[in-house]
């Protein structure tokens, strides 16, 4: 059977424009790119406690057996909510199979007819794909930018009735961007225009807080905000994710998101490991570790003379922009030749212009290969 030409064409059009995507590799080179940013999806230590808890309560099962709902709902998921509504200061938290799906499920289901949605136009595309889906007007306001996001909020809040809701949606770490909004100004607009915050810290759990709990509880804004959605995939080391929020809008979630009531649950041993993950947070020296090598990471990049070249980071995140896909392409190659992993971010994925080396920070890296790095991007932007 021949293959569709109109998707050809489209997978043509990719590689004349170097932005085929390609399933990388795995090169064993010093790891500058994974999310894995305080090591834990490598952890013994977490590993053989999710093991051994697994066997002291006697969960020997493969899979939930089906959706939460329906057979999948076992002990361990009530266990491990509480324990995280706990660690985050929420009156509640729901389990979602990936951050995907808690963003499908959020966006889809709780904006309605005619709600406004304002979102910062670099969120991530989960979120900007549950908006779509959803029947709620929505419009974006340019990022960080909170002159045009009270500019947004005066107009529609005009329009403001009992049955009409604004939703301001942002991130506490921009994925590509690696820097983090100003939630003082943010939560006072939504304050002030009656408006709900909704939170996506993919990129914060773990990163920012004395135990890893995220920017906006470091912030001790977390009473403040209507939903908080974590990741598990990042700092955790695992999978998953938790929306955080009322009883209320839990008990909605499990109603009405449809992400959450037509899947699978996750398994026990995914329950456990997130469950395990925590706890590790809550007394982990790996936090302060990243921190320093964070800190050290953004003076070398001074020293270098290479300051210019990345956008403005004092998260795990660190984009150092080069424009054109074949041009950052090449610099990636050159580093990745000399034994670090680095990827390349390419248009259509960031704008055209705005392709970048993604570099990422853990605890684990030491100064030394930080420095060495650096370097070789020096050497890679000469050649």
């Amino acid at each position: 059977m021949n293959f569709p030409k109109s998707l050809s064409e489209k997978l043509k059009l990719r590689e004349e424009t170097h932005a085929l995507r390609k399933l990388p590799i795995d090169t064993n080179g010093i790891d500058f790119s994974s999310n894995d940013y305080l090591g834990f999806a490598k952890s013994a230590s977490i590993f053989n406690q999710t093991h051994t808890f697994l066997i002291e309560n006697n969960l020997k099962i493969n899979g939930a057996t089906g959706s939460r709902l329906i057979s999948g709902n076992h002990s361990l998921y009530t266990i491990t909510e509480d324990f995280i509504a706990q660690f985050h200061e929420s009156e509640a938290a729901l389990l979602f199979n990936s951050g995907y799906d808690a963003n499908i499920g959020f966006f889809s289901a709780v904006p309605q007819r005619n709600d406004i949605v304002l979102y910062d136009e670099l969120c991530h595309a989960s979120i900007r794909d549950g908006i779509q889906m959803g029947t709620a007007k929505s419009y974006k306001f340019q990022h960080n930018d909170y002159e045009d996001l009270e500019e947004k909020l005066k107009k529609y809040s005009a329009f403001q009735t009992a049955a009409f809701s604004i939703y301001v949606v942002t991130e506490s770490v921009f994925s590509m961007d690696g820097d983090s909004p100003n939630f003082e100004v943010i939560l006072n607009l939504c304050q002030q225009y009656e408006a709900y915050l909704v939170v996506d810290e993919a990129h914060a759990l773990g990163v920012f807080g004395e135990k890893g709990e995220g920017l906006l509880q470091f912030q001790n804004g977390q009473d403040k905000v209507f939903a908080r959605i974590m990741t598990f995939g990042k700092g955790l080391g695992c999978h998953g994710a938790v929306i955080l929020g009322s009883s209320e809008l839990k008990s909605y979630l499990i109603n009405f998101a449809r992400s959450f009531i037509y899947t699978t649950g996750l398994s026990p041993h995914a329950v456990a490991t997130i469950l395990m993950a925590y706890k590790e947070l809550k007394h982990s020296h790996q936090i302060q570790l990243l921190k320093e090598n964070v800190t050290y990471f953004n003076q070398q990049k001074q020293l270098f003379g290479l300051k210019p070249l990345f956008i403005y980071s004092k998260s795990a995140i660190h984009s150092a922009i080069i424009p054109g896909n074949e041009k950052v392409k090449d610099v990636a190659l050159h580093i990745q030749n000399k034994g670090f992993e680095v990827k390349p971010i390419l248009s259509p994925t960031v704008p055209e212009g705005q392709e970048r080396l993604r570099i990422c920070i853990h605890s684990y890296n030491t100064q030394e290969q930080i420095s060495q790095l650096l370097t070789v991007l020096t050497e890679a932007l000469l050649n």
